[in-house]
């Protein structure tokens, strides 16, 4: 396993966790940052950018779900040098939708890898121009090796910064706020009822959904899920659901209307998402299971009928004792929505397969 995907490291320098965090602000308003990596340094810039800084050393850095798409293997990305490429060539290779072929690219190394893990932390696209020792004094600098630990050092920092009962419809619940997990957002618990913390509790992981939860679209199922499981714990001994702040599977509002976009055109809701450089499901789980921890949980009743979510609990040390499934809706805007989760992403769904 190469190094950058390892847990094993740590930030051992706060200074380090700081860089992170300022590179991914950084790379979200479309600037340039400084990658340290021996034995040498990479200027980074995000392929959406408005303008592109090009020299004879940069390089195309593409993930390997976009490659996918551009019909080559290479499961952790690619890099292709861009001597004499116009921009607009560059951004058609990284970004454009109706492209399908390219040039040969390479295996990615372990800083373009790191790369494009720092341009998903940012919820940008990840596709990137990297070049050589183009260093800047005004530009931000980070280490490789603190990419690599970012993720496991927010879920390690993450506490609890406020609580309050809030009344809901039919139940009584505490709102609880967490601050860390994934790129500088906060997290919520919500503890519907009184459940018994030293029970096996019923709990659910509800990434966040802007369209469905707060405007009932019918695109998905995820607000009639968020709705029916706070129902179900308010009637039963109660529960806890973790409201996650990742939305489109982990990347983010702004690409999940790409997603859409490209959906309307005909994509599936995975074939979308590979088109725009992104695995089936960019979700972390790990600062979930942290959540439950802290809250005093140790045993759960998971209410998904993704079993994804059920591996990551275990792996987290969790003991999940059983699992629950929560159905939505079938809607005519939702079926093949509904029928790629369960065909082509393992989710346990029972589906009527409706004729058009």
């Amino acid at each position: 396993m190469s190094k950058i995907n390892s847990l094993d490291f740590r930030v051992s320098d706060h200074k380090d966790l700081i860089a992170i965090e300022r590179a991914i602000s950084e790379l979200r308003a479309g600037r340039p940052v400084i990658l340290r990596a021996a034995p040498g340094q990479w200027r980074v810039q995000g392929l959406e950018a408005e303008t592109l800084v090009l020299a004879s050393s940069a390089k195309l850095v593409l993930s390997g779900a976009r490659l996918r798409f551009l019909g080559q293997n290479l499961p952790h990305g690619g890099s292709l040098e861009s001597a004499g490429l116009a921009p607009d060539h560059l951004k058609n290779l990284g970004i454009s939708r109706a492209l399908i072929g390219a040039p040969a690219f390479v295996p990615a190394e372990d800083a373009e890898i790191a790369a494009l893990d720092l341009a998903k932390l940012a919820l940008t696209l990840p596709a990137l121009i990297m070049t050589r020792d183009a260093v800047s004094e005004n530009e931000l600098a980070c280490d490789v090796d603190a990419i690599a630990a970012y993720r496991l050092a927010q879920t390690q920092k993450l506490h609890i910064v406020s609580r309050a009962p809030v009344p809901l419809e039919g139940a009584m619940s505490e709102f609880v706020v967490f601050r860390g997990g994934e790129g500088l957002r906060d997290q919520v618990a919500v503890l519907i009822g009184q459940p018994d913390l030293m029970q096996s509790v019923a709990v659910r992981l509800h990434s966040a959904c802007l369209t469905g939860d707060l405007f009932g679209s019918l695109k998905c199922d995820c607000g009639d899920q968020l709705r029916e499981t706070a129902k179900a714990m308010a009637a039963k001994q109660g529960g806890i659901i973790l409201y996650l702040d990742q939305e489109g599977r982990g990347t983010g509002i702004g690409n999940k209307m790409r997603a859409y976009a490209l959906q309307a055109e005909g994509f599936d809701t995975f074939d979308a998402d590979e088109v725009l450089g992104f695995e089936h499901d960019e979700r972390h789980f790990a600062f979930a299971a942290r959540m439950l921890t802290l809250l005093g949980v140790s045993r759960v009743q998971l209410m998904t009928n993704n079993p994804s979510k059920v591996e990551a609990l275990r792996t987290a040390g969790l003991n999940v004792t059983a699992t629950l499934a929560i159905q939505g809706r079938q809607t005519a805007q939702n079926r093949n929505y509904l029928q790629t989760k369960r065909d082509r992403g393992g989710h346990l769904l029972d589906i009527e397969v409706v004729g058009d």
